[in-house]
Parts: structure tokens; C-alpha cells; sequence
């Protein structure tokens, strides 16, 4: 992740959101599929991972990460809404 832009890293970040999402609709009717399990731990981890380095530089995009931007204040309503030309 590291020297790409705020652009590129949504786009990664919906990418490998993508992945998680898709593989765990697979899961659902797959449960015991070892191989999907693997793949569904290891885009998550990646999806978590950037989630965390995209709230370090540029705030928060999911509620859960909040606190871990800044310990000292509650910072998700900082960053400007979508309507009011924010990132989404």
C-alpha cells in the first residue's frame, strides 16, 4: 500500500472488499470448502490492513476504526459528508 495515492487506495480497497464479499456469498453454500475459507482469511486481513493505513492518512471509512485514527477525540464526523464533496 505504501506511495499510492487516496484514489488508489479506495480502488484497492473496493477491490479487495469485492473479494471478501464475493467469497463469502461462496461460503455460505460452501461451508466446508478449506480452500475458500483460506482465501476468505487472507483478503479480509489485506482488506482490514488497508482499511487501517487508509484511516491513518486520510480518517476513517468504516465506524469501527474510529478510535483507532485518534484515541483522544471522535473523529468520523470530521471529514466533509459525500453531498458536501467528502470521499465516500
Amino acid at each position: 500500500m505504501m506511495n499510492k495515492s487516496r484514489q488508489e487506495m479506495l480502488q484497492y480497497i473496493n477491490e479487495v472488499s469485492f473479494v471478501v464479499d464475493d467469497t463469502k456469498l461462496f461460503l455460505d453454500t460452501h461451508p466446508d470448502n478449506n480452500e475458500a475459507l483460506e482465501h476468505f482469511r487472507k483478503y479480509s486481513r489485506m482488506r482490514n490492513d488497508a482499511l487501517k493505513e487508509y484511516a491513518r492518512l486520510y480518517g476513517p471509512l468504516t465506524v469501527d476504526l474510529v478510535s483507532e485514527s485518534n484515541e483522544n477525540t471522535w473523529t468520523w464526523t470530521e471529514e466533509p459528508w459525500p453531498w458536501m464533496g467528502g470521499v465516500c
